[in-house]
């Protein structure tokens, strides 16, 4: 059978993942995945270097997505199917190019975690995100801001005259690429399958347009199936053991502390093992089953770093597995293979210059009785030489020597899933040169073109009209853009109250926060919209802990509640959100109350506001009621990772064990 590229739809349980927040980030989500001063200066120095580099001062550009739910529906996903005679790879190119589904034929196994319902938490960088599959991380810590965003996807010819038939024609190669707006680093991931090959193959690329030196991460997230017996095998003797305590310690492999921690479910609480792979040895990572079977990824030496990321057996890490698919789905652990050697690091990337590297993943049989042995360095050893059969490391390099001049090739016809307009829009400012990811000026939409307008003429042309006619709801902005580019644009616009607004976004983001906060007042002066005025609000609540900046914290939302008044329900909710706990510290427990009462049933019914509700309950000092909340049960959709809200507030009621619903505590208590 030749290589297929071809159109499916994917019909799945889909909670949606809703309208975007409209209120800019201006600090970002708590991400896990850091450790303090003390903790960084006993690390090796490369290590130590890499972790203090340019961490996220916000997740700006980007919005937040939290406007989903638990409510799921059958729907029919887009999707890209690659297939040879050996393997079916499913790719859902309107969810960042994740792929869903690789399918072994001849054994009739899927060989990942395939979550048989869509159900966003909040786990990216900027909140909504799902579990399986393989996934594309880039930017920094964390799961990508593109985990639930299109990119886009076209037809290209594949490499060929190597691999299991090398007089074969290439076939066609699946590109999938956009323009990652953290970092602005555009990256590409080209997958394909020789005739015959039991590999999918996966070509990555990060550039750097700039002509500064820009910082890198990546990270491959493979869910791969758990079961009492699966182990996850890698050749590493040490691994770098990091769990929700947020403390980074070298650990021996497999066994600590009495446990052998290379069967997932052996660990209690969630954490991550981050394997310390020898210099000279071959780079992989298998899940292997009861039988010896499962998965293996391996890929050219750049991709150095390997990881296990596991749920574990306690109450806490089997709540976020049923929160994140329905109950009697199998578990799933995380296999992964990254830039660095853990996720808390980012690599600078030079100007001009690339990353490029390789990487495969296929089914793996070895025998059981050595992958299960007590011998570690026997079954890794195995192992590894039961992959060199299926695929040896030369094959690796040559398959990357094959598609290295393949992946400046352009895009053959239309493109098979269209991204966002965002790297086109860069393309128009920068002039940047990107041979074989285009983003084509058509792309330019609705959120681009105010943008591309102060490119193009120096100002907004709505900007006078920011707040809205008379009697009408202010219109929500167009998202901002904060790097210095644009910031200067906006500096040498007119001044207005959407300018300002934006400039001040800007400015906050770059840390010159006095700034800020004065172009915000001249926003507000000109014209009083939410949201300049939550901008005030939110800096009165994080610049300073005085009465007087309580004080006025507590009026400004206030008052930015008042102008969005017949706002859509997503600005509201975000507003009430911010709100609620902001006139809790002023002391101000009856506008609390009477914000929460003002919003429609609908909205009030939403787990994160009963759970505000409680918290105002508290604040009057009736803890009964606050519990009846508790006890007539909520769901938080968006509970972040790691968040013990929901054990913290039932602490404050209760000396009662905390109810099973809302244990999602990932540490010890």
């Amino acid at each position: 059978m030749p290589t297929t590229l071809r159109h499916t739809t994917v019909t799945l349980p889909l909670a949606p993942v809703g309208p975007e927040n409209p209120l800019p980030p201006l600090l970002p989500l708590d991400e896990m995945h850091t450790v303090d001063e003390r903790e960084r200066a006993q690390l090796p120095a490369e290590m130590a270097r890499q972790v203090g580099y340019a961490p996220l001062r916000s997740v700006l550009p980007t919005r937040i997505l939290d406007g989903y739910t638990r409510e799921r529906t059958p729907a029919a996903l887009d999707a890209l199917v690659l297939e040879n005679d050996r393997l079916r790879a499913t790719v859902l190119p309107g969810l960042g190019g994740r792929i869903h589904s690789l399918f072994h034929k001849p054994t009739g196994r899927e060989l990942l975690y395939s979550n048989p319902v869509l159900q966003p938490a909040d786990f990216a960088l900027n909140g909504a995100w799902f579990s399986g599959g393989i996934e594309w991380n880039i930017g920094a810590t964390g799961h990508t801001t593109l985990s639930c965003a299109p990119v886009h996807a076209a037809r290209v010819p594949a490499p060929g005259g190597w691999g299991p038939n090398p007089a074969a024609a290439g076939g066609d190669m699946l590109r999938l690429w956009e323009w990652e707006r953290l970092r602005d680093t555009p990256f590409q991931v080209d997958l394909w399958l020789p005739e015959g090959s039991d590999f999918l193959y996966v070509g990555a690329r990060i550039r750097n347009p700039h002509e500064w030196t820009v910082p890198v991460y990546w990270w491959s997230n493979i869910a791969v199936p758990e079961q009492e017996r699966t182990r996850v095998l890698v050749p590493a003797e040490e691994t770098w053991y990091f769990a929700y305590e947020r403390r980074l310690r070298r650990i021996p492999v497999p066994e600590w502390d009495g446990v052998d921690r290379s069967y997932p479910l052996r660990s209690e609480f969630p954490a991550d093992y981050f394997y310390e792979l020898p210099q000279r040895e071959r780079r992989w990572i298998a899940s292997l089953d009861e039988e010896g079977r499962g998965l293996v990824q391996t890929s050219t030496d750049l991709l150095r770093g390997r990881k296990l990321f596991v749920w574990g057996h306690g109450p806490g890490g089997r709540r976020w597995q049923e929160w994140l698919t329905e109950p009697g789905t199998g578990g799933y652990a995380e296999i992964q293979a990254g830039l660095a050697r853990t996720q808390l690091e980012h690599v600078p990337l030079g100007a001009g210059e690339e990353f490029a590297w390789l990487e495969a993943y296929g089914p793996l049989t070895a025998d059981p009785d050595a992958v299960h042995g007590e011998d570690w360095d026997a079954a890794r050893t195995h192992t590894a030489a039961r992959l060199e059969e299926a695929l040896p490391r030369a094959d690796v390099d040559a398959a990357y020597a094959a598609w290295r001049p393949s992946a400046d090739a352009e895009p053959e016809g239309e493109l098979l899933a269209t991204g966002s307009g965002w790297g086109a829009l860069e393309v128009a400012r920068g002039g940047y040169e990107l041979p074989g990811t285009p983003f084509p000026r058509e792309t330019i939409g609705e959120e681009q073109r105010p943008w591309l307008e102060l490119l193009t003429k120096g100002g907004f042309a709505d900007d006078a009209r920011a707040g809205g006619p008379e009697g009408s709801p202010a219109p929500v902005p167009v998202p901002s853009l904060v790097s210095d580019a644009w910031r200067d644009q906006l500096e040498s616009a007119p001044s207005g109250p959407l300018t300002d607004y934006h400039l001040g976004v800007a400015q906050w983001h770059a840390g010159d926060r006095a700034q800020a906060v004065r172009s915000w007042e001249r926003s507000v002066a000109a014209a009083p919209t939410p949201w300049s005025l939550r901008c005030l609000a939110f800096a009165d609540v994080h610049e300073g802990d005085t009465r007087l900046h309580r004080d006025r914290a507590a009026e400004r939302y206030l008052a930015a509640l008042t102008q969005a008044s017949g706002c859509d329900s997503s600005t509201l909710a975000a507003l009430v959100r911010e709100a609620v706990p902001a006139l809790l510290a002023a002391g101000r427990t009856g506008d609390a109350r009477a914000v929460l009462e003002d919003l429609p049933p609908e909205m009030r019914s939403r787990g994160r506001l009963q759970l505000l509700r409680a918290q105002v309950l508290l604040a009057e000092g009736d803890r009964a009621a606050a519990r009846a909340v508790f006890e007539d049960g909520f769901d938080v959709d968006d509970l972040r990772e790691g968040d013990e809200v929901l054990s913290e507030t039932w602490a404050a009621i209760s000396d009662d064990p905390l109810p099973e619903r809302y244990e999602f505590r990932m540490r010890p208590s």
